[in-house]
């Protein structure tokens, strides 16, 4: 099955200081290994853009868009401990967020129902109106915001990364347009997502936030993507699936504390896919996150991207969830009414 990549040479420019994990590397060994995967024949070249002033505010601030812009004119800007600027950083994330709406025009208009955006910096930690872990603009709350405008009703957004992505979980927690279902590490950074968090408001349940103890596996992935994931997607039905995959729970990655293998992102994909061809006429977007392993980001990377052309998963692995992946199981499957 051919599917439609994003990516872009300003990707690349975009630098932060000496030595920080979120570097040009991560993206080039992503292209090095879309470019030589045995699949290449069916990753067809989507035409990226910059998102527009009207896609970027209908998540962000215009004081807060005014200000990244800014960052433009330095060679460096520091917007928090963790985040800074050099003077491409702006075009780097506003590419990126353009090519998350591309791809939803991908996959509304071609026919290819499932699109790949790798890009970087990444995007779910950013606020409203502020910058945050590493992350400018929002990339998926762009593109989910987008289809909406384009006349989709109900939007699925998925974090497998192994930091909550507090910016989309802000953005969408009182909207019941917006689904955002979080498995990651807690407490980690950026310390948000705590169990018991459904939604608020108009987006009242609609919000599955899945906190986990470190050293999680295969076993207690895959036992919670079936468990409450495909329930969650199931009752909502929504038209689109947005997965922000970040690739750090991956056991070797150094920003993380869990224990992924790179193979279990191929049965993630099997199960987005078979829920987006149930649900969303198979419509499908991966928008890259985290990941700071280069080993670990290639082969988790070309893991799910093998399965979103086509192929099988061939990974089921055998063994159990812990004791504490089914409490908290139980918990929220009980505060959202039942799975």
């Amino acid at each position: 099955m051919a599917i439609t990549v994003f990516r872009d040479p300003v990707f690349e420019l975009h630098e932060q200081p000496d030595m920080h994990p979120e570097r040009p590397e991560r993206v080039r060994a992503m292209y090095e290994t879309l470019d030589g995967a045995s699949f290449t024949d069916y990753l067809i070249a989507g035409e990226p853009r910059d998102a527009t002033d009207e896609e970027l505010r209908a998540v962000h601030t215009a004081e807060y868009i005014d200000s990244v812009a800014t960052s433009a004119e330095r060679d460096l800007t520091v917007f928090d401990a963790d985040t800074a600027a050099n003077r491409h950083s702006y075009a780097a994330a506003r590419r990126a967020s353009g090519c998350a709406a591309a791809a939803v025009d991908a996959v509304l208009d071609s026919p290819r129902p499932r699109a790949l955006v790798a890009s970087r910096p990444p995007g779910h930690h950013a606020e409203a109106d502020h910058a945050a872990g590493f992350c400018f603009f929002n990339h998926v709350m762009v593109a989910a915001c987008h289809a909406l405008e384009r006349g989709l009703e109900r939007i699925f957004i998925l974090d497998w990364d192994v930091h909550h992505g507090n910016g989309t979980f802000h953005s969408s927690y009182r909207r019941d347009d917006i689904f955002y279902a979080s498995l990651h590490q807690y407490p980690h950074y950026p310390g948000t997502g705590r169990l018991g968090e459904t939604g608020a408001d108009a987006g009242s349940g609609k919000t599955l936030t899945v906190p986990l103890p470190g050293a999680c596996d295969d076993d207690d992935y895959l036992y919670l993507m079936h468990e409450l994931v495909a329930p969650a997607v199931r009752s909502y039905r929504p038209d689109l699936f947005i997965v922000s995959a970040g690739f750090d729970a991956h056991h070797d990655d150094p920003l993380g504390g869990m224990q992924l293998s790179s193979r279990v992102y191929a049965s993630f994909a099997a199960l987005e896919c078979e829920l987006a061809d149930e649900f969303c006429d198979g419509r499908l977007i991966y928008v890259t996150e985290g990941g700071y392993s280069l080993t670990a980001l290639r082969e988790s990377l070309w893991e799910a991207a093998n399965v979103l052309t086509g192929s099988p998963a061939n990974f089921e692995p055998a063994g159990t969830p812990n004791d504490r992946v089914r409490e908290i199981a139980k918990h929220v499957s009980a505060v959202h009414g039942g799975f």
